[in-house]
């Protein structure tokens, strides 16, 4: 139904809960940074990977991209600022059950997220894992990889560790709600 005058957005495109699953984790982080600005709650943005270009095409007057290079690391996926505080955070997931590979974070991030804590800044990972959306704040992290020989995070100190970013009906997954439970309560 079209509501004359009064086009509503549709931050998500699907229903809530188990109907937002086979969503990748990214597009429902665009949705909800989207819906963020358009309700000026936050800047959230997601980083364009840098990339050099080394061959250009023309085709009816359109340059096509032939071959192209990436200049440098990227460092973690989005980041913005949210009640006064800078936030930096990276998207991942994994199939395995068990535990969270370490090697699905790179040297490099790892490092940026010391250098965003070090300031004062808010990181983290949101992980997609069993089904389920975790922040894992960027402190814990860090604790956990300094503190153990192990190549992966096991299941259950994610489920200790980390927080259950809720599902919602707009935007879908509203983990900014988590942010104020972590980082805002009490204010």
């Amino acid at each position: 139904m079209q509501y004359p005058n009064n086009i509503k957005k549709n931050y998500n495109h699907m229903t809530v809960s188990h109907s937002n699953r086979g969503m990748s984790l990214e597009n429902l982080l665009n949705k909800a940074n989207e819906y963020y600005v358009d309700k000026d709650i936050a800047l959230i943005y997601k980083k364009p990977t840098p990339i050099g270009v080394a061959e250009v095409s023309y085709n009816n007057h359109k340059k096509l991209i032939k071959k192209a290079y990436f200049k440098e690391q990227s460092t973690l996926d989005y980041n913005g600022i949210y009640r006064g505080k800078y936030i930096e955070f990276d998207a991942k997931e994994t199939l395995n059950k068990t535990a969270f590979p370490i090697a699905n974070v790179h040297d490099h991030q790892i490092e940026q997220i010391r250098g965003v804590i070090k300031h004062k800044g808010i990181a983290f990972l949101i992980i997609k894992m069993n089904n389920y959306y975790y922040l894992l704040r960027g402190e814990d992290f860090l604790d956990f990889i300094d503190n153990n020989d192990r190549k992966s995070i096991p299941y259950s100190y994610i489920k200790n560790k980390a927080y259950l970013v809720k599902e919602n009906y707009q935007p879908a997954l509203d983990y900014l709600n988590t942010i104020d439970e972590i980082y805002f309560e009490g204010e």
